[in-house]
């Protein structure tokens, strides 16, 4: 049975090999213990990265853990890997980015219908960023895909989970209707869409 100690090492190495957000569940069963030591031990490692002053930190993304670099090394990460630093997201996509974390899954169709216009360019693009990831098809003529945040997203805006989304008021600054404050799905429950102009091939769920 392995010590404390050991089982530390192991998570360090698990999560340096894997190189983007590990699942809890799967990490736990590689390792032999519950997800409750799991919980744990991860907190054990990024104490001893606190305390000890390291680069690296342990972040917790929902039901994943992945090993990261603290935020004030990006300068000279990018700078040592000629990196070059990630252009802001347009008005656009962060108006599409709220409307499918707040609803998601959702369609193209569904964000274009909240919007008021074509938004195909700025979901492919957000995609493309790794932000939104395919949540599978919904069952209407067309099979259009719903799209839905990733880990990524969660990690950019400093989240644990979709839970510490803050709340969106009624109204904005200026006491107008927030124009995200639109007839929605529950949280998690599939939002319908109009047809998409072509049905594509299943997605694996």
């Amino acid at each position: 049975m392995m010590k404390m100690e050991e089982k530390t090492a192991a998570l360090e190495a698990v999560l340096f090999a894997a190189g983007e957000p590990a699942d809890t569940a799967r990490i736990a069963e590689a390792l032999g213990i519950t997800e409750l030591e799991l919980d744990g031990i991860a907190a054990e490692l990024e104490r001893f990265y606190a305390e000890s002053g390291s680069a690296l930190q342990v972040l917790k993304l929902g039901s994943t853990l992945q090993l990261s670099t603290r935020s004030e090394f990006a300068d000279g990460i990018k700078a040592a890997l000629e990196v070059k630093r990630n252009t802001p997201l347009s008005n656009a996509a962060m108006e599409t980015l709220t409307i499918i974390a707040y609803n998601q899954p959702v369609t193209k169709g569904f964000v274009e219908r909240v919007r008021g216009v074509d938004s195909s360019s700025v979901v492919n693009t957000l995609a493309d960023r790794g932000l939104l990831e395919e949540a599978g098809r919904i069952d209407v003529p067309g099979r259009p895909v719903a799209y839905r945040t990733t880990a990524h997203f969660l990690r950019c805006f400093g989240l644990q989970s979709l839970d510490d989304l803050p709340p969106l008021p009624d109204t904005d600054s200026a006491g107008q209707p927030d124009p995200f404050d639109v007839s929605v799905a529950e949280p998690g429950e599939l939002a319908d869409a109009p047809e998409e102009d072509a049905p594509f091939p299943d997605t694996p769920e």
